[in-house]
């Protein structure tokens, strides 16, 4: 699922979003079990917290636990960067730079700052 808004890439999911007064990109992890089919083929299936009938199938977990971290700036863009443990939490820690926001949300979700997919939408985010 990628549009501008939205992207998906190693098993993590970020969402742009522009509230009435911030712009807002928002980082998910989650669990992704493969399985194998009955066809000998590899399926992979994304279960928040776990799937105990994956595990029973023989199922095994290749991703990290649910994480998330989100970026949050003025609806105007020209603010420093905000990083929160979610979309609507605390302030943790402000940045002018995006790859310095982007780096500590990365650090979040326990990835390399390389992993996270960027919505074309919340590219031009920081100043």
């Amino acid at each position: 699922m990628t549009d501008d808004r939205t992207a998906e890439e190693n098993g993590i999911k970020a969402t742009y979003d522009v509230t009435e007064t911030e712009r807002v990109l928002a980082f998910e992890t989650g669990f992704q079990l493969e399985e194998r089919g009955e066809r000998g083929d590899d399926a992979k299936t994304d279960v928040r917290g776990g799937d105990a009938e994956a595990a029973e199938r023989g199922a095994s977990r290749t991703s990290r636990a649910h994480t998330t971290a989100a970026i949050a700036q003025n609806r105007e863009g020209y603010a420093m960067l905000k990083v929160r443990p979610t979309a609507d939490g605390d302030e943790l820690e402000r940045y002018y730079g995006f790859d310095m926001a982007l780096d500590h949300a990365a650090e979040l979700l326990g990835v390399s700052p390389h992993e996270l997919p960027v919505p074309p939408a919340a590219e031009d985010m920081g100043m």
